[in-house]
């Protein structure tokens, strides 16, 4: 049997899609476990009305809201040898989880996942969907490297072996954020492996707003110095680059004051650099434009995130 778990939270306008897939998708003999923050919409109805129709289909809830302790609970009540986890907001491939499978058979990894593909409904959203899977947004992470086939050191979302957990323990319940990277990170320290497979085919909608995607890698920055801590081997300069870019402009500050206007020219550089990725995307001048404040809304909000982070206990 597999298990296939879903935490959600106010998702009505998404959760008839999620139903549909997972009930309609392959293999047969599996679980579809969803995981409730306390929606305020009818998400637990619609849930619900879904579950008498097709018993395999269960409804639990997550008093505490956050996803760490959403997967813990759905972890724990999981009764297949395979746990698949899933998001509302994404959409997936007919055959997703027949892939996942296929791919664990294959490769006799203990972790599997596919690169994350993008989709977007508007000019921002595209914007960021080309932005984030580029070397210069994110660095040489090969989750958005979408023909990456191999060993690496984390996969979105992921699905896992039950059988590991016995040993590497549950998802770090004190994180909001990169609960995900820091479990993935402790699972390699302790032996398993974590293979990336492009036949694993999911579209991730990213954040349609500026304010939203800032919000979003400021947090993604917040907490990664906990989980850097918690497990050193995942440290890589992609990691650290953005808050020296932050402490590079405040310092811009000093230099103004005490005119050492040459120190200005890193900036002119930066600069140059996000319009020549504008330039490169050959995307419409409506998305280049939100591209050339994308590139800098990502490396502010997570590099902020970061050294705020560095202080956070």
């Amino acid at each position: 049997m597999v298990s296939i778990i879903c935490p959600v939270y106010n998702e009505s306008k998404f959760i008839n899609k999620v139903l549909n897939f997972c009930v309609n998708a392959l293999p047969s003999d599996k679980e579809i476990i969803f995981i409730d923050g306390g929606s305020k919409d009818d998400t637990c109805e619609i849930i619900n009305k879904w579950s008498e129709k097709f018993p395999q289909i269960k409804l639990l809830h997550n008093s505490r809201k956050i996803v760490p302790f959403a997967l813990n609970i759905a972890i724990q009540e999981a009764k297949g040898d395979t746990i698949i986890r899933i998001d509302a907001h994404t959409d997936y491939a007919p055959d997703y989880f027949e892939k996942i499978l296929a791919t664990f058979e294959k490769t006799g990894a203990d972790i599997v996942g596919g690169p994350t593909r993008t989709s977007f409904t508007a000019p921002t959203q595209e914007a960021v969907a080309y932005a984030i899977c580029t070397p210069f947004a994110i660095g040489n992470s090969r989750v958005h490297q979408e023909h990456f086939e191999g060993f690496t050191d984390s996969v979105t979302f992921g699905s896992w072996k039950k059988s590991i957990f016995a040993k590497t323990g549950l998802f770090d319940e004190s994180l909001k954020r990169n609960q995900d990277d820091e479990f993935h990170y402790r699972a390699r320290s302790l032996g398993f492996t974590i293979y990336q497979s492009p036949d694993i085919k999911l579209y991730y909608y990213p954040r349609s707003t500026l304010k939203g995607l800032f919000t979003q890698y400021f947090q993604y920055g917040l907490y990664k110095p906990l989980v850097l801590k918690k497990v050193k081997s995942g440290t890589s300069w992609r990691h650290l680059i953005p808050s020296m870019f932050v402490l590079y402009l405040f310092s811009l500050i000093f230099a103004l004051i005490f005119k050492f206007y040459y120190w200005s020219i890193f900036l002119a550089l930066y600069i140059f650099a996000d319009i020549a990725m504008c330039l490169r995307s050959k995307e419409s001048i409506s998305v280049m434009l939100r591209l050339f404040l994308v590139y800098p809304v990502i490396h502010l909000g997570y590099g902020l995130g970061f050294i705020l982070g560095l202080f956070k206990k």
